[in-house]
């Protein structure tokens, strides 16, 4: 095997680093959001519905 040294990603040609923690922070946002919507919705239906 050879020996490489350690990627270096801020400068590999087409990477867009700043898009994706952005995407990355939407998710994170869209998973908090919908978790908490599934819990409000689950919690009104056991109220509602007994």
């Amino acid at each position: 095997m050879a020996a490489h040294g350690a990627p270096e990603y801020s400068v590999a040609e087409g990477n867009d680093y700043a898009a994706h923690e952005q995407t990355y922070d939407n998710f994170i946002t869209m998973i908090k959001w919908g978790s908490g919507s599934v819990i409000l919705l689950v919690a009104g239906m056991a109220y509602f519905l007994t």
